[in-house]
This record gives structure tokens, sequence and C-alpha cells, in this order.
């Protein structure tokens, strides 16, 4: 039952942290509020009620008593004293038949009214309303053969001193809750900023030197970010450096090899060690691609339509099907998507004859699937796929070049612009890429 009552709270409870901070601040001044003003009605107004109203139906009870002791024809007279005395207005209604009252289910009001009217003239000798005049309450009681009414001011079995109190109670409350949304919304703000700056940080867009206001916590862990980031910025600048000086003096004898190998007599072994060369070339580049760091790179506004228009002009396979939609705008890097399209196409039409790429939406997201017919992929290898220099000879071919690191880089690639990846099994009975990207 714990554990269920903590799971409805979970659902219930707004996610950002502002809201959940106003709940923390107003919920203690409503409840209180609430006591308040259930105590104050319980206590001092319902009793006061009852009192007035008691009194009232007394002077009723009387006035219908010197009605009916007194000669009829000085009616006028006693009505216009009481009237001068009291503030009553009464009335000697002829043929009047009694129905129902009106009475207000959830006001204590007609309650006290109905229960002293009930008590002191009986369930069928009255009736009442307070709401046919707006600050006047009418009751008509039986007596003999005619009906009497009186119409008094509700003053007379309300104090008006409620408004007042829900006045003054209401008033401070709403001014206390509105100087803490406005402190509260000055104490998130920084952290809602930190929250942005690490989501871009995040997707590989650079972040410039990150400073922030608020609570001591929240300035301290917005150094820390801005030092992780730095260091982190660091490190990948260091390591595309490192492996560009690799590339760079590998490729020289590389190079010297080629020219070495085409001056020897053997063709064969030439042409051997000629492919074994260029795959160690193709090796280097996928190193090198891999380990580019995508901060380089500015975000913009890309139309994937176009895009994947240029991936299939350049590609020029008569197998790569693309299903055609409108005009589609994420923001993105466009280089880096163009690579991470081309990665799964590449990978689709290696290993299999045919690709299809469909286009679709999910509430805020793009979903890119690609199917190709090739093997396919084992589903308790999924998650293998993505690591990197993992290769599945016994599911692809083990003809196909390559390192490992393809659907590495396209997880990598998918993860900076804040999307998600998904293997799956393809209607064309080969494997099938499922990308999802927010716009």
């Amino acid at each position: 039952m714990l554990s269920g009552l903590t799971r409805l709270i979970k659902i219930v409870l707004p996610k950002g942290l502002f809201y959940r901070s106003l709940i923390i601040v107003a919920a203690p001044i409503i409840i209180l509020q609430l006591i308040v003003s259930i105590v104050f009605f319980d206590s001092i107004w319902i009793k006061a009620n009852k009192g007035m109203t008691r009194s009232l139906v007394s002077e009723i009870e009387t006035l219908v008593d010197v009605y009916n002791q007194s000669d009829k024809n000085q009616i006028n007279y006693i009505t216009s004293i009481y009237k001068k005395n009291y503030d009553y207005v009464i009335n000697v209604l002829e043929k009047e038949i009694l129905s129902d009252s009106f009475e207000r289910k959830f006001s204590p009001m007609d309650r006290s009214l109905r229960r002293e009217l009930k008590s002191t003239f009986g369930s069928e000798n009255y009736w009442f309303s307070t709401t046919n005049y707006m600050d006047i309450v009418e009751v008509k009681i039986r007596s003999d053969d005619k009906i009497l009414q009186f119409l008094f001011p509700k003053e007379k079995i309300a104090t008006s001193s409620v408004r007042l109190f829900i006045l003054w109670l209401t008033v401070p409350s709403l001014i206390l809750i509105l100087i803490a949304i406005l402190f509260l919304k000055n104490q998130t703000k920084p952290i809602v900023k930190l929250a942005k700056a690490a989501e871009k940080f995040g997707k590989g867009d650079y972040v410039n030197e990150f400073k922030t206001s608020g609570a001591l916590e929240i300035r301290k862990a917005s150094y820390e970010f801005d030092r992780m980031a730095k260091r982190i910025n660091r490190h990948l600048k260091q390591r595309s450096e490192m492996l560009s000086g690799i590339s760079h003096d590998l490729r020289t004898p590389l190079t010297r090899l080629k020219l070495q190998l085409a001056m020897l007599s053997q063709k064969d072994i030439s042409k051997n060690m000629s492919n074994d060369i260029d795959e160690m070339e193709k090796m280097l580049n996928d190193y090198l691609e891999f380990s580019k760091t995508q901060s380089q790179e500015e975000t913009v506004k890309i139309d994937i339509t176009k895009l994947l228009e240029k991936i299939e002009l350049n590609i020029n396979n008569k197998n790569l099907t693309i299903t055609k939609v409108d005009q589609i705008f994420i923001n993105g890097r466009p280089n880096s998507l163009r690579r991470c399209f081309e990665n799964v196409i590449n990978n689709g039409l290696n290993y299999g004859e045919k690709v299809v790429i469909n286009i679709s939406f999910s509430s805020n997201l793009l979903i890119l699937t690609f199917d190709d017919n090739g093997p396919g992929i084992p589903r308790d290898q999924f998650k293998n796929v993505f690591k990197p220099f993992f290769r599945l000879d016994k599911s692809r071919s083990l003809n196909k070049s390559g390192v490992g690191l393809g659907l590495s880089i396209v997880e990598d690639i998918v993860n900076s612009h804040g999307g998600n990846i998904q293997l799956n099994e393809s209607k064309l009975g080969g494997l099938q890429v499922k990308i999802s990207l927010p716009f």
C-alpha cells in the first residue's frame, strides 16, 4: 500500500523543480488557512449564526402570537410599529398556499433557519427563502387561515464579519504565495540555466565560460561544471591532435610502401600487399572519424528532406529508396548527421542488396527507419554492435572490410543531438535501424 501511495504521489507531483518547490511553500499556507477557516466557522461563525437565528425566530413567534391575540383591524398599526423598531416588513397574505422551502444544501444559514422554524412552528406551517432577494430573507408563517409574510435583512441571521474575516485571511495568503513565487523563480533560474548548459554540452555544442548566481551550492555546481567542460574539451582536443599527428606520420610510410610495391616484379604479392595497405588506410580513416569531436561544428537549422536527397545523389544506388515527404526542419550539425545517415545506409548496402528509408513523426520526435534485406543481427547482440571495434563476423559477411566503428559513430552522433537509436528485425528480412531526433 505504501509503495502504491508513493507511486501515486510521483505521478501527481509536477516534474519541474519550481512547481515542486512552490507546492512545498504554498501547501502549508493553504492547509493552515483551511484549518483556521474550519475552526472559525465551527466555533465562532456557526454558533453566532445559530444564536442570531434562534433570536429572530423567537421574535417572529412573538409577532405571530401578537397577531393571533390582537384585533385584526389593528394589524397595520402593529406592523408599522415593528417595521419602525425592528426593521421588519410584515404583510398579511390572503389565499396564499405554502409550498416547499428552497433550501441550499451547503448553506449553514439555510440549515440553521430551517431547523429553528421547524422546531417552533412545525414542519408544515412555514416557508422561507434566502435567495428571492439579494439582501433580504423572506419567511412565511401560517396563522389560522392567513399567511404572515416577514421580510428582514440577512444581517439578522448572518454576521457580516465573516466576509471581512475571509478577506483578511485570503489576501495575506495570496501575498505570501506571490512572494514565494518570485523568490523561487529567482532561486530556480540558475538551476535551469545550468541544466540547459549541461544539455547543450551533452549534445556536443560549444559552451562558453559558465557563470551563474544563486545559492552557494548552485554556484559551486556551476563552477565544477565549467571546470569539467573545459577539461573534457581539452582532452578531446588533445586526442584529436594526437590522432591527427599519428595519422600524418603513418600516411607517409604507407605512401612509400605503395611506391615500392609498385616497383616489385611479383605482381600477385604486390597486389595482395597493396590491398593490405589500402585496408590499413581505411582503418586509419575510421579511427580518425570516430575520434573527431563534434563540437567543432555549429548547430544550424537543417532540412532533413534535402539532406537525404543529397545523400541519395551522392551514393547513387538504385537499391536505395527514400520516402519523399515535405520539408522537415531540425536543429543539428549537418555534416555529422550526413555522416550518421551515410554510415547506416552504407552498412545496409554492404551487407544487403536493398535499403528503404521511411520518415514518420511521434509527438515532438522525427523518426527515421532504415530497413535492409541483409543477414541481420541476432537480437542478443543488439547492444554489443554499438561497442567500438566490435565485429559480428558470424552473422555478417567475413569479406567486408571495416573495424567495427560504423554503428558506434552513428550512436555517438544521434545521442549528441538528443535523440536515440534502436535496432529491430526488419520486415525486409534484415536489420532495421530506428533513429529518433527531436525537432
